[in-house]
């Protein structure tokens, strides 16, 4: 049920009021939904409060602007001004002490929330010894002279890993021939004819085929003196 035409100039009254800044109609009547009144009837409202100089109004073509009187408010002379600015001044600094006190404390929630709780520590002190013990378990393991690798094992990696060697200085010898062949009677100076093809040796990776032939060559010599 829509309200009564002088409920209407009322609402319309004390919100013209309360904003306190040039308003249109449309302004007025997208503000005050939720009191259910039509453009039309905020639109009367407007115009008997500005014929009755309740309210202020000038016209720009079509449109016309209210605004609130500004003869019904208090204003301030300099004196008060000057004393409001300083009660502003002390109001924001109070303001910043509580906000400096609230990060204060919410640092120290986070702090707190980030410590283990007494449960949650004793279950990572039990972790811990469980993890302590098993590494205790294999030391002991490691002591007693219990071979952890079967020697047929042991035999196959040596034998696949030799293989490998072989197949290592096989292709180097090949590719030295094949290269002794090609630069024999070139003019090209080699250095540059390598970097020219994209060929590295092994030295230019860091990569040694005699430290590797030694590894093999130094786990037979210690499995031996064992």
């Amino acid at each position: 049920m829509a309200p009564k035409s002088d409920s209407t100039e009322a609402i319309v009254l004390n919100y013209v009021n309360e904003q306190n800044r040039p308003l249109n109609s449309q302004n007025v009547a997208d503000s005050l939904q939720k009191f259910n009144l039509k453009k039309a009837s905020i639109q009367k409202a407007l115009d008997t409060l500005a014929d009755s100089g309740k309210i202020s109004f000038k016209e720009y073509g079509k449109q016309k602007i209210y605004l609130a009187r500004q003869d019904q408010f208090n204003i301030p002379n300099n004196e008060e001004l000057a004393s409001m600015k300083e009660e502003n001044a002390k109001l924001q600094e109070q303001l910043q002490q509580q906000k400096r006190a609230i990060t204060e404390v919410e640092g120290e929630i986070k702090s707190l929330q980030s410590n283990l709780t007494l449960e949650q520590i004793h279950d990572k002190e039990a972790k811990l010894r469980k993890e302590v013990k098993e590494m205790e378990d294999k030391l002991v393991t490691l002591r007693g002279g219990v071979t952890l690798v079967r020697p047929e094992e042991k035999r196959a990696v040596e034998a696949m890993y030799s293989e490998k060697m072989s197949q290592w200085r096989r292709r180097k010898r090949m590719f030295k021939d094949l290269w002794d062949a090609i630069t024999e009677n070139s003019p090209k100076n080699l250095k540059e004819f390598k970097e020219e093809l994209g060929i590295e040796y092994d030295e230019d990776i860091g990569v040694n085929l005699q430290s590797f032939s030694e590894l093999l060559h130094h786990g037979k010599k210690r499995a031996r003196g064992l």
